[in-house]
């Protein structure tokens, strides 16, 4: 037995399937997790000796991989000063500085630390703001573990949970399919809805990029009906470009969600959008939303210097050219094998199906039994990635021509060994 399987036989014993966030189980494809001992630039080492590129990143903050030194001076300089006070400091003033700077949206910001707190407390400011109870969400989206929007989602959920999940209350909560603009705007008419909150590109059923026009026709349509649209940039926000998804569609929310990339590596993320909208929070206005470790030293230094060399020229230049050049070499491998590739900036995600979906319905299409295989095989040539059909990879700026090769090789031979 493995090290890492003889730590799972022990975790099981004291957490709930032995792990702390169902999707790391592997219970959708074949095996046990191996337990990780470290990470350093693209790659991680297993407890029993195995490397493997990365193409996970933490499930997407670690665009610039892992233990990068810029990071990791910025938080032991941090640490050194204290690791957390409950009270202000000017390094949140400047972090919320540069998010405003960076995202279009966003006029003023309000830090937390999780997606699932910055998209709850975001719906939250929506129902308070426009006096309406309704939420409107899209199948195959996820915004995290609360209530209001464990409904028709994607990721673990998708893989894990049963549908109607016990626990989960969301009376107010109606639903439509991505990229059907027609459903939603119905939903619209027939109802007061306070938000439509969607992932702009989807993550969490795989990568599936938003239909020509949807994203257009979403905004036209929440200003008509007097409903606020709310972009969970969560996985896009700072990684599809510095101003997220927004600012490569060109299409401006009323409010956006960020996580993932913005604490780099640390549990950070922040809820922001039209000042008009982002005053009625308190202290200053009705609705609540509040978190001791909100903003934490340790978490806002992460990701000022993650965002610091973000902002320098030529970065999303790179990662598009890095994306770009992994989807080439995997173009010839991924046909042959009857599959399909998706890809948005340096979001990607290999489909067991013969085109890529556009709709939750179609990514449910896929061959699951297959991708089981498919991953397992790659794990033993030496990639690691996401442990379900439902989600996506991401991928980090560090890889150069030389990792780019062994990957695509690594994956097709993966490819050719999972149609046995």
């Amino acid at each position: 037995m493995s090290t890492s399987s003889e730590l799972l036989a022990q975790a099981r014993r004291v957490i709930p399937g032995g792990v702390n966030s169902p999707v790391r189980a592997f219970s959708a494809v074949e095996g046990d997790p191996p337990f990780i001992d470290r990470g350093e630039g693209v790659h991680l080492y297993d407890v029993d000796g195995n490397r493997y590129i990365d193409l996970v990143g933490s499930w997407g903050p670690l665009i610039l991989g892992h233990a990068h030194p810029f990071v990791v001076d910025a938080v032991r300089a941090a640490m050194a000063r204290g690791a957390s006070f409950g009270a202000p400091t000017e390094a949140e003033v400047r972090f919320a500085e540069d998010i405003v700077a960076a995202v279009p949206s966003v006029e003023q910001v309000r830090l937390v630390s999780s997606g699932t707190e910055a998209t709850m407390h975001a719906l939250r400011l929506a129902r308070g703001f426009t006096g309406r109870d309704a939420v409107l969400k899209l199948d195959g989206c996820y915004h995290g573990a609360h209530d209001t929007v464990l409904v028709s989602a994607g990721s673990g959920v998708a893989t894990y949970a049963r549908p109607g999940s016990p626990g989960i209350l969301a009376p107010a909560t109606l639903t439509a399919p991505f990229n059907d603009l027609d459903a939603a705007v119905a939903r619209l008419e027939a109802h007061p809805v306070a938000a439509v909150i969607l992932e702009p590109v989807a993550g969490n059923m795989g990568c599936v990029a938003p239909a020509p026009g949807y994203l257009e026709g979403l905004r036209e349509a929440c200003t008509a009906h007097g409903t606020l649209l709310i972009f969970d940039e969560v996985m896009t926000g700072f990684r599809l470009a510095l101003g997220g998804a927004q600012e490569r569609f060109g299409v401006t929310p009323d409010l956006t969600c960020l996580g993932k990339i913005v604490g780099g590596g640390l549990p950070l993320a922040a809820f922001g959008g039209r000042r008009e909208i982002m005053q009625r929070l308190s202290p200053v206005g009705p609705v609540y939303q509040a978190g001791t470790l909100s903003g934490n030293p340790l978490a806002v230094a992460a990701g000022r210097a993650t965002l610091q060399l973000l902002r320098e020229p030529g970065f999303y230049d790179h990662l598009e050219h890095i994306s770009e050049g992994l989807e080439a070499r995997l173009a010839g491998p991924v046909a042959r094998a009857g599959a399909s590739l998706s890809r948005v900036g340096s979001m990607m995600t290999l489909f067991f199906r013969a085109t890529p979906p556009r709709r939750f319905a179609e990514v449910k299409e896929c061959d699951f039994e297959r991708f089981a295989r498919f991953h397992r095989a790659c794990l033993e040539e030496g990639v690691y990635l996401p442990c379900s059909q439902y989600e996506a990879a991401f991928l980090p700026a560090l890889l150069t021509d030389e990792d780019l090769d062994q990957t695509a090789a690594a994956i097709a031979r993966a490819l050719a060994r999972s149609a046995a």
